[in-house]
């Protein structure tokens, strides 16, 4: 039934700072933006060597209720370094969630809320770096 990922959705009250905040974070920026009322409602990166969608989306438009806390599922994104990943994420403002842990052999994650309210997570994956290799 699953197949695949394909958009990772997160939510803002200000859409502009969030875009800026990920393309300061992945050195790119969005592919996709979608204005209402002249300003970004939504905003769309693509990330990766399989290009998955990491889509930012003003808070106006989220289900509701909204969570109280930070919110989201816990998505990570494979890093080929957790430890400086973190450091990144903490030194562009986002705030630490779970600190680095080791899951078992080739498996470490980490995760902070990014400055807008979303759980951001990060892993090393030895499985992820098969697949791309073509294992």
């Amino acid at each position: 039934m699953l197949r695949g990922l394909t958009t990772v959705s997160f939510f803002a009250d200000d859409v502009t700072a969030a875009a800026r905040w990920y393309s300061e974070l992945l050195g790119i920026e969005p592919y996709f933006t979608r204005p209402v009322a002249g300003t970004p409602a939504y905003v769309e990166f693509r990330v990766g060597e399989h290009q998955h969608e990491l889509g930012i989306i003003d808070r106006r438009f989220a289900p509701q209720p909204g969570p109280a806390g930070p919110g989201g599922a816990l998505v990570y994104w494979h890093v080929d370094d957790v430890e400086a990943a973190f450091a990144r994420l903490l030194e562009l403002g986002a705030t630490a969630y779970e600190k680095p842990v080791e899951r078992g052999p080739g498996f470490v994650t980490a995760s902070v809320v990014d400055p807008f309210g979303n759980l951001l997570g990060v892993m090393y994956n030895q499985h992820y770096l098969r697949m791309t290799a073509g294992e």
